[in-house]
């Protein structure tokens, strides 16, 4: 019975540590070469985590279709400490990051890629996340 609890048990805890992009919004124009403001927001929980680091990239789509971050994070842009947060009392703690579009990136789809690794619990266990964000580059 405890082999059946605890496999549930990580699984609802890693589940309440997730993350998300808030910033650029979903098909958001950016040009390249220029700064991009990527907004990664840790959701709310009663869980402890020490954060550990964020990794942000992108990739593009013009030719072949987005592939799953966790796959392929494509140029990275930032790789480095993240600490969110609190900054407005109706959303969760967050960090921006600034990040430069690469001058050499093709114009049309392309995919912000974000993977995040923490400490979760008390044990702590390491736990890692990737997410995606598709915007057109012109």
């Amino acid at each position: 019975m405890k082999s059946i609890i605890s496999p549930v048990v990580l699984a609802s805890v890693s589940l309440a540590q997730n993350s998300i992009i808030g910033l650029p919004t979903t098909g958001y124009t950016v040009t390249k070469g220029s700064n991009v403001t990527v907004q990664v927001q840790r959701l709310n929980s009663l869980t402890g985590s020490t954060e550990i680091a964020v990794v942000i990239g992108v990739s593009s789509c013009v030719s072949i279709a987005c592939r799953p971050a966790g796959e392929v994070m494509g140029t990275i842009l930032y790789q480095g400490p993240f600490d969110p947060q609190h900054h407005e009392s109706s959303q969760p703690p967050y960090q921006n990051f600034t990040v430069t579009l690469p001058n050499l990136i093709a114009a049309g789809n392309a995919q912000i890629n974000v993977a995040r690794a923490a400490l979760v619990g008390a044990g702590p266990f390491p736990y890692l996340e990737t997410m995606n964000r598709t915007v057109v580059v012109v």
